[in-house]
């Protein structure tokens, strides 16, 4: 219940013109009942906020750590985009080309003019796998793509977007394998965070795993009831759009995390768009870099903070707006005051995203979720950094 947890001690660095940061993030923890969580903020490159503090488990004994990682969930879309534009800088991929020109057995089902344009864009159409698989087939990456190249679209690609919200890293981390001859967790090492020496992690292997807080999501290990989760989400028949509904979030059935976010198999597995482990700072450090010079030009940074969707969403059933994998600020999810920010927000409140106008890179990771993306702790935090600048 809000409004009554301890208030442990914050750690870390602070520059006093950001005091309202720490205050704010202090603040969350007897608030709004932070367990554990990290806050950083880098202002055009230089780290100005690195805290952490609260514990990595509900009795409230194991103390946060400088280094604890955590999952990340959607946070990892924004970075997979990073590591994906990244090699379109290099030439090894191509926005527009077609998508079955490295990946031919993609080219089922009227799917061979699909770009790499609309994968990033959430318009391939492939936000769910159509055929019923085993529960924890979404730990095996040959399954998972297989899969998504072989099935029919659940609409035109490129007619409409579509929140893919768990095959989004599988269809782009495919295209990396491709080109890069590594799989996605080993290529971001080598050409994202490696160079930047960013502590964030896609496939974590299991010497890393004590550093690791679990996660408290909504629903219990083990105990994931479909049919009900369905139902919340208004898929309860068997029309297309039901089908689409539940092929996105419950295929296989722990695909979002639900029931296994904290098991070694899931730490361990590569998910892009929802299992990546990171840290607030490695977060805010991604950012920072891809604002400057360090993993795209101006050009191609131009045009991936640009709006390639816009308007009703097929699966959120609400307006979105993305750029080339990075959510863009909208009136109904602003990201701060400036409209050019963009970044990528996580299940229940955790959040990357950059503002190229005031120079800010922010990252922020919690193990306790809120009700919605957009929470009371995060916009704390987003209204204290501007309020210091």
């Amino acid at each position: 219940m809000e409004g009554t947890a301890p208030n442990p001690p914050i750690h870390g660095d602070c520059d006093p013109a950001f005091d309202r940061v720490r205050d704010a993030f202090r603040a969350n923890f007897p608030d709004h009942d932070e367990i554990g969580a990290a806050v950083a903020v880098e202002i055009n490159g230089v780290p100005r906020v690195d805290l952490w503090g609260g514990h990595c488990d509900t009795e409230r004994t194991i103390p946060w750590q400088r280094d604890t990682l955590l999952n990340a969930y959607s946070v990892g879309k924004g970075i997979t985009s990073m590591l994906v534009l990244a090699l379109v800088e290099r030439g090894d991929l191509d926005l527009d080309a077609r998508v079955a020109k490295i990946w031919p057995e993609f080219d089922t089902h009227g799917k061979g003019d699909v770009t790499l344009r609309m994968m990033l864009a959430h318009r391939a159409g492939l936000p769910g796998v159509r055929e019923r698989l085993p529960d924890a087939a979404m730990l095996d990456w040959e399954v998972m793509t297989s899969q998504l190249a072989g099935q029919e679209p659940f609409w035109k690609p490129g007619t409409g977007h579509g929140y893919h919200v768990n095959t989004f890293g599988f269809l782009l981390g495919e295209l990396v394998r491709r080109v890069t001859g590594m799989r996605v967790g080993a290529a971001l090492r080598e050409f994202v965070t490696g160079p930047l020496i960013a502590d964030y992690h896609i496939g974590l292997p299991p010497g890393e795993h004590g550093r690791v807080s679990d996660f408290f999501a909504h629903v219990p290990e083990g105990k994931v009831d479909v049919e009900m989760l369905a139902s919340a989400l208004g898929a309860a028949g068997d029309s297309e759009r039901d089908v689409m509904i539940r092929r996105t979030y419950f295929n296989p059935l722990g695909i979002s995390g639900m029931g296994v976010v904290n098991t070694a198999g899931w730490r361990e597995a590569e998910i892009p768009s929802t299992n990546s482990h990171g840290t607030a700072r490695s977060v805010a450090a991604l950012y920072s870099a891809f604002l400057g010079d360090g993993l795209v030009g101006d050009g191609l940074r131009a045009e991936a903070i640009s709006t390639q969707s816009e308007g009703l969403d097929l699966i959120l059933e609400k307006p979105s707006r993305f750029g080339l994998g990075f959510q863009l600020a909208q009136e109904t999810r602003p990201i701060g005051p400036n409209g050019s920010s963009f970044g990528h927000f996580g299940y229940g409140g955790s959040l990357g995203f950059a503002d190229p106008d005031a120079g800010i890179a922010f990252g922020y990771l919690m193990n306790r979720p809120g009700l919605r993306w957009q929470t009371p702790r995060v916009q704390n935090l987003i209204d204290a950094v501007y309020a210091s600048l």
